[in-house]
């Protein structure tokens, strides 16, 4: 899977990436959360790594915002299902930082609108 340089020791990947919006480092990451043993640091990765792919899915898709079904799928995908997205943390979570980010937006909103200047 990996390919060395003839004139230098760097060594350059070349298994596929599986969803490529996401990209290798999450790949990666969602890979060693699956090695995790611990029950209590596995949620806590699972719910780091719906975090990045959210914020990911907002640079990707400007226009509107991948829901939390989506995101289950993705994580279930990339894990080859050894990771699992049922429980309650993992709602809480993600419930969370979809209130944080519609409080962003109306801000954003309340910035935009122009007044008129006092005469």
């Amino acid at each position: 899977m990996e390919k060395t340089s003839d004139r230098c020791s760097i060594v350059h990947r070349t298994d596929a990436i599986k969803l490529r919006n996401y990209g290798r480092i999450l790949q990666d990451l969602v890979a060693y959360a699956t090695t995790i043993t611990d029950e209590q640091q596995r949620k806590e990765a699972t719910i780091y790594i719906a975090r990045c792919m959210r914020q990911k899915n907002q640079i990707w898709n400007k226009d509107f915002e991948s829901g939390v079904e989506r995101l289950k799928e993705d994580i279930e995908t990339l894990s080859g299902g050894k990771l699992s997205t049922d429980f309650p943390e993992f709602e809480e979570a993600m419930q969370q930082r979809a209130f944080a980010s519609m409080e962003s937006a109306k801000k954003e909103q309340r910035n935009k609108v122009i007044k008129k200047p006092k005469r």
